[in-house]
Order: structure tokens, then sequence, then C-alpha cells
């Protein structure tokens, strides 16, 4: 367990739990710094937002902890050229804008946020830790990290992504199973036919890289952080075991599906951005199935379902936008992050002690 102390002692964390990043809303200051407080790694998830509104946030964290956190962005490696019918999409689109009472789809007029405006808050904060997901970082913006001391963590689905992370420079790795509610990380060939889980996933990972391992995917309590350790990652990293805490942004049609969902009602979709997460069957999913229609590129997608999933969000109508979860869903629970981090604790050690229980005398 040396990489497990080593990990948590680098980031002042007496608990080897990652706060996953979950932007689109359930990740909040408030969030990770309440887990950062707790002794774990608090994350924030700031994909979509403005350079403005992620520096809000990042003041807004330091506010609520002197604690280490860590800050997401998607790499800009996994945004394409605007193709696709988006004519044919509208179609599938308008019924639902009309049912919500919002204007008619539009073409989207860019893809999103600037990547390189939002790096240059992070650097300009000097935010302790940045995780990146769906590719590798340009070299420019890896390089500008390491100029700024600032501890790098990618996320890998295959042995062969870690070695490509491993190679550009990342100081760490997140090991994400197909479990794993969200997007995939997928960037080296189709992700949905890369679904590794995180039990087979975490050791090929370890023994194929030098640089810490953090697992993700299905992990909900003590029981799978101690599995996750006894894997050789250095520490778990979950985020649909927050999504029902009080500080978590998640709205209450999205908690209360959560909380009335069952491990069978997750799957694997491109119908809400155009790569492929793996969230709650529901309405439009549904619906998007049946189309037979091929998403617009991503992040173009993502854009233009952003003002259906934004107004069924305010409309309190969980069919009709993104419910992202994994796939351990029955063990979630509610309350304060501060109590269920102190769950987490105690499951931890009780784990432990039942696994050294259950050993033959001869191999305690």
């Amino acid at each position: 367990m040396a990489i497990v102390k080593t990990f948590c002692e680098r980031h002042g964390m007496t608990i080897p739990i990652v706060q996953a990043p979950m932007a689109g809303g359930p990740s909040t200051p408030e969030l990770a710094a309440a887990v950062s407080n707790s002794g774990g790694l608090g994350s924030l998830g700031v994909e979509y937002l403005s350079p403005r509104q992620i520096e809000q946030d990042i003041l807004r964290v330091r506010q609520l902890t002197q604690r280490p956190f860590a800050v997401n962005l998607f790499s800009p490696d996994a945004d394409q050229p605007l193709a696709g019918d988006f004519a044919a999409v509208a179609e599938v689109l308008r019924p639902y804008h009309e049912r919500l009472g919002i204007g008619p789809p539009e073409p989207p007029a860019s893809p999103g946020e600037n990547f390189v405006e939002q790096l240059d808050v992070l650097c300009r904060l000097h935010v302790p830790i940045v995780s990146f997901t769906l590719g590798l970082f340009p070299q420019a913006a890896m390089e500008r990290l390491k100029r700024e001391s600032i501890y790098v963590i990618g996320t890998a689905t295959t042995v062969e992504e870690a070695r490509l992370l491993e190679q550009s420079g990342v100081d760490a790795i997140t090991a994400q199973g197909s479990e794993a509610g969200g997007h995939r990380g997928t960037f080296t060939t189709d992700a949905e036919s890369v679904l590794i889980g995180t039990m087979a996933l975490v050791p090929q990972i370890v023994d194929a890289v030098s640089v810490p391992v953090l697992a993700s995917g299905g992990i909900m309590d003590g029981r799978g952080i101690v599995a996750a350790l006894s894997l050789g990652a250095a520490a778990a990293q979950m985020g649909t075991a927050f999504m029902a805490c009080d500080e978590a942004g998640t709205n209450a049609a999205f908690r209360q599906a959560l909380l009335e969902a069952h491990e069978d009602q997750t799957t694997v979709t491109r119908a809400f951005s155009g790569r492929p997460a793996r969230g709650l069957r529901n309405e439009f999913i549904d619906q998007w199935n049946n189309s037979g229609l091929t998403a617009v590129s991503f992040p173009w997608h993502n854009t233009l379902t952003r003002p259906m999933r934004r107004a069924a969000a305010n409309a309190h109508d969980a069919g009709l936008h993104s419910l992202w979860a994994g796939q351990g869903i029955r063990m979630l629970r509610q309350g304060p992050a501060t109590s269920i981090m102190d769950q987490l604790r105690q499951e931890i050690a009780d784990s432990l002690e039942n696994a050294r229980r259950r050993l033959p005398a001869a191999l305690q």
C-alpha cells in the first residue's frame, strides 16, 4: 500500500477517495470543498463553463477549503469539425422543444467554450491539480502545466491509452472502468467496443505504467475502495456516490430518478452529446435509438441538445435531459458529503478487518 500512502500524503489526503468531476450540474464548489475538507480530494468539472465562471468557482472553493482540489477539462483532441445531418436531428428535437416551450432547434454558432482560455484561468490561478479526459492534452498545454508545477491526471480506458498518457507526461492516470457514469474517456478506438470492467482494467494498467493509478467505475462504498486498493490503485475515484449528497448540484428530477433507479437501467448512449456516455435510460434516449440517426459530431451535438436539456431540468422533466450515472446506483446514499465521507472511512476499516478475518490463518 506504499503507493496509496505516497499519493495521499502528496495531496494532503487522509482517505484514498477522489471525488470525480461531474460537469453539467452535479459538480459544485461546495461539494469539492466538503470532500477535500473531509480528507479526500474534491474536484470541479468545468468543461462547459466560461472562463469567468471557472474563476468564480475556483475562488469559491478556496473560500471553503485550504486543502488541495482538482479541476477537470475535456481534451480538445476530442473536438471534431461540424459534420452530420443537422436537419434530421433537429426534427427529432423539435417536438420536445415545443413541449418545453422553447424556440425551434438552431444550428450551433460554436462548439462550446474555448479550451485555451479555460486553461489560462487554471494556470493563472495555479490550481494544484488538473485532470482531463477524452484524449491526450496538447503538448503545449502539458508543457505549460509542468512549468507551473501543476499535478496532471489523465483518463484511460485501455492499457494502450494508459501508456500513451504516461508517455505524454501525466503524473497519474484514472483507469475508467465500463461501470463508470458519464462520458467514456476512450480516445484510441470506438468507445462502445471498449467496455472493460474496473476489476479487470485496473490491475492491467497498474502493471503497465509507473505512475499512480486511480480506480474509477462502480465504486460506491468501503468494500469497493478496499477492492480497488487491493488491485494496486492509489485511490478510488467516485462520482455517482456523491450525486445525491446535499452539496451536489444535481437537480430535483435527476435526484429522484437516481434514487428510484436499478443497476440494470443505465446504458451507454450518444443521444445527448454525440460521444458515448453512461446514464439512465429515459424517454429521449429511447426516441433517439428508435430514430436510427447518427449524431452530429462532438461537441456540436452536445451544444445542439443543450437548450432542451436545460429547459427539461428547469421543468423537472427527467425524460429529456442527460442523467449520467454509473452501475452502482442501488448503493446511492443521501446526506451531507462529510457524513458520507465518514461512513466511507468506517467502511474501509470494517472491510479490511472483515477480509483479515476471512483469510485462512496461514495467509494472515
